[in-house]
């Protein structure tokens, strides 16, 4: 199956940028429902996957061991910014845990959040490990390995006992075979894998809906991580990301990765949903995410008008002049 269109650009009625991609939607039974594209399309997870990384530690118990809060929790399985708040809690998490920063193998950054990173150079300056917007998922395995006694200079290699319960980890929740699972490197330096967007769906279902995963310490995990997702929504992602903005309805996991990956599920009606732009760009997401959940009805208007305000139609230029309009292309299949 080909790709599908997802989404069009106009300025000043003329067709300037089109997007293509594949979308999947799976129900509680494993079955395909809705789609576009090729349901089964094969990309690597990325950012995507941080909330199945963070299942191993919590599992294990390093919530209660560093006495990590909601906010922390969160930031294990961020994209985050950098903001101040972020700043302020990946601090005091780096202390609880006691690391040292340079242990950490993603590179030095500045905040990725605009005004925070103009204020950030402005009265600091240099870059750092911790301002790595995968910093809190690199810090939730260092504290892991510390209470196991792993080794921690090799913690981000696919060999290294807790890379290798992560990928236990997403290939049960994921119902696919390790050997399915093809290996690259994240741009933070960890090991990432190549799944088709249905697997990614069906293992966002099962955080959304913890009740379908049979290990008893897996399920227990999910629940602690979820609802710091949910308490916590800016930890995840920051202001205006789309994650951030659909965590705040209590009924939704959501989370996206670089390159076009996205990945969220509702509790209620037991649907998990996952998508990839294929040009790799994420700032369709907002109006991909409203289109599929219109499509299929979803009845929180509140969280339809969130999506609305902040993920407009409109395409202004620098000065704030509408100049163009922005729309989905497509429509689901239904597979029911």
């Amino acid at each position: 199956m080909t790709d599908t269109l997802l989404l069009k650009e106009f300025r000043s009625g003329v067709l300037e940028s089109a997007h293509r991609g594949h979308i999947c939607i799976v129900n509680e039974e494993g079955q395909i429902i809705y789609s576009a594209g090729n349901p089964h399309f094969r990309t690597f997870t990325r950012s995507a996957a941080k909330p199945l990384q963070a299942i191993p530690g919590i599992r294990a118990g390093i919530a209660d061991a560093y006495d990590f809060s909601q906010e922390e929790i969160a930031l294990m399985v961020s994209s985050h910014r950098s903001e101040s708040y972020h700043r302020d809690t990946l601090e005091q998490m780096k202390g609880k845990i006691d690391l040292d920063e340079e242990g950490l193998v993603c590179a030095p950054s500045f905040p990725l959040h605009e005004e925070s990173r103009t204020e950030y150079i402005r009265e600091q300056g240099d870059k750092r490990r911790l301002l790595h917007n995968c910093s809190g998922k690199h810090m939730g395995v260092l504290a892991y390995s510390k209470i196991k006694g792993y080794d921690l200079h090799s913690y981000a290699r696919p060999d290294h006992p807790v890379q290798q319960e992560i990928k236990q980890t997403i290939s049960v929740l994921g119902d696919i075979d390790p050997s399915d699972m093809a290996v690259g490197v994240d741009g933070c330096g960890f090991p990432v894998y190549a799944l088709p967007v249905s697997t990614m769906a069906t293992a966002f279902l099962k955080l959304a809906c913890p009740d379908l995963i049979e290990d008893e310490g897996t399920r227990k995990a999910v629940q602690v991580i979820t609802s710091a997702m949910n308490e916590a929504p800016e930890m995840v992602g920051g202001t205006g990301r789309v994650d951030s903005v659909l965590l705040q309805d209590h009924n939704i996991v959501a989370k996206g990765g670089f390159q076009g990956v996205f990945c969220f599920a509702l509790r209620k009606e037991r649907l998990g949903i996952s998508f990839k732009v294929l040009d790799g760009s994420d700032e369709e997401w907002g109006l991909i995410v409203k289109s599929i959940l219109t499509q299929i009805g979803y009845d929180n208007a509140e969280t339809i008008q969130r999506l609305t305000e902040q993920f407009p139609e409109e395409i202004r230029n620098d000065a704030g002049t509408v100049v163009g309009k922005a729309e989905a292309a497509f429509v689901l299949e239904s597979h029911k």
